[in-house]
């Protein structure tokens, strides 16, 4: 079924072209309020988009762009153009181009869109799509998981889960399967009386929205903070606080909390003149980015169509706050009113804003909480992120930028970042917490990651012996100087 919306009516130096309004497709407004650049009409008439349309910023208005196979062959219309050579790069095939040396006909995107439309095309096949009465309870949907992530799903509330072995399990599914289940185990689709048909749609492009080349911010890291977020919903300070709309709220944004992560930071986009920087005025650019992104997905599904608008508008605009409040660069400013909350015993749950708060804080924890699993999981993230940041710094220094801090591989080691890390931004968060959560969920999270630290500490000096070691060897820009080896899926 075809959605159509209605533009609003902006100050633009000209008027919108009739033909751009009469199709579907992907037209980008700039906060400058100007039209720089009309996408190319044959492509218009190809692509299916959604609109999110931020009330608070009347010259903001950013249509999401959701067919995977348009996307991943030309990438994203920029809202302007600038000269810099790193803005004609698609994201999506960014980080193959650069390890691989392949031309933009690249074999790994043309492996990655036939999966994703193979998964597709059994989607459109199997019963779901079909049409099964809502009155079938949702435990049929086990018959499509394996019998081993089935059994996985039994302890999803355990602080051990194995979220990469999840994944395996689920054929790289992990963040579908694992939010249908804890939306199922509330039982948050009959309360809200969600379309069965509509909320998988939602999912599977949720998912699809994650770059899987990412080393760290993809699919299976939202995946990992949505388990870790049903964890603190589980705490007794907020299991018996949290309304329902919480619980569906929290669930949504840890889900959608990196939607479209490019693989770069903000000050990356900033610098390159990126035109995601321009659309947000350098400000929380990509947590702006991921807000948007997740209410186009919504909107273009009709998920909360049902709902009276005012309804729906809400549950976009606190799911926008939630996410947010992930900008590491506003983490001072959260936890100096977390620690003042707690000081002065001022928080109450029975107040709907001081529980909004709370589950930003949780949302936090769940974004940073890698540092606090055990050693076997804590170490893989900590590679992979590490990786992400070390890719950055070799396309800064490819395009002769500026490389950014802990972005380059000949200086930094997994240890050094990890123990600065959780010095000065993981141990203050969860510490807060578990003076707010004094519960052994929070014991066991600084049990580990004072575990974790030392464990890093101890890998300090071999690792600086095998960095000079590798050092002499020209090329070996990518060389590992980790001297246990990630253990690579």
């Amino acid at each position: 079924m075809e959605v159509c919306y209605q533009l609003p009516v902006l100050p633009l130096d000209r008027p919108v072209p009739k033909h751009v309004l009469s199709r579907r497709g992907a037209i980008s407004f700039s906060s400058s309020s100007s039209l720089f650049g009309a996408p190319d009409p044959r492509q218009l008439s190809q692509r299916r988009g959604a609109i999110s349309y931020d009330s608070s910023d009347q010259t903001a208005l950013y249509i999401r762009m959701l067919d995977v196979r348009v996307r991943s062959q030309v990438g994203f219309e920029p809202e302007r153009r600038s000269s810099h050579p790193y803005l004609c790069i698609d994201f999506r095939t960014l980080h193959t181009r650069l390890s691989c040396g392949s031309s933009p006909a690249d074999s790994g995107t043309e492996k990655r869109v036939h999966r994703l439309l193979s998964f597709q095309r059994y989607l459109h096949s199997s019963r779901l799509l079909r049409g099964i009465p809502q009155q079938i309870p949702l435990h049929i949907l086990d018959e499509d998981y394996s019998g081993q992530a089935r059994c996985m799903l039994e302890k999803v509330g355990s602080w051990n889960f194995d979220i990469f072995l999840f994944d395996k399990l689920t054929n790289g599914n992990s963040l579908i399967t694992l939010t249908l289940h804890l939306l199922n185990q509330y039982g948050l689709v009959d309360l809200f009386q969600l379309d069965m048909v509509k909320l998988w749609r939602f999912l599977v492009l949720v998912q699809e929205d994650y770059h899987n080349d990412n080393p760290y911010h993809n699919s299976v890291h939202a995946a990992d903070v949505t388990q870790a977020m049903y964890c603190y919903l589980q705490e007794p300070m907020l299991s018996k606080s949290l309304t329902s709309y919480d619980i569906l709220l929290g669930l949504l944004a840890a889900a959608t909390h990196d939607l479209d992560h490019p693989g770069v930071n903000q000050p990356f986009l900033i610098k390159t003149d990126h035109y995601l920087a321009t659309l947000y005025r350098n400000t929380s650019v990509l947590e702006n980015h991921h807000w948007k992104s997740a209410v186009g997905l919504l909107r273009e599904t009709g998920l909360f169509s049902h709902l009276p608008p005012e309804d729906s508008m809400n549950m976009e605009r606190e799911l926008g706050s939630l996410i947010l409040a992930t900008d590491i660069s506003r983490q001072n400013d959260y936890l100096s009113r977390f620690r003042t909350h707690l000081d002065q015993e001022s928080l109450c749950l029975s107040n709907a804003s001081h529980r909004h708060f709370v589950l930003q804080m949780a949302l936090k924890c769940a974004d940073i909480c890698n540092p606090c699993r055990p050693w076997e999981l804590s170490k893989q993230w900590s590679e992979k992120v590490t990786e992400e940041f070390f890719e950055q710094g070799d396309i800064e220094k490819k395009h002769n930028l500026q490389v950014s801090p802990l972005c380059d591989r000949e200086t930094n080691t997994v240890g050094n970042i990890q123990i600065g890390f959780m010095t000065y931004v993981a141990e203050p968060l969860f510490g807060e917490w578990a003076r707010f959560s004094d519960t052994r969920l929070s014991q066991t999270m600084l049990g580990h990651m004072g575990l974790n630290k030392a464990s890093w500490g101890g890998l300090q000096p071999e690792q600086t012996v095998i960095s000079e070691e590798t050092e002499p060897s020209a090329g070996g820009s990518r060389s590992k100087v980790i001297p246990q080896g990630s253990r690579e899926s």
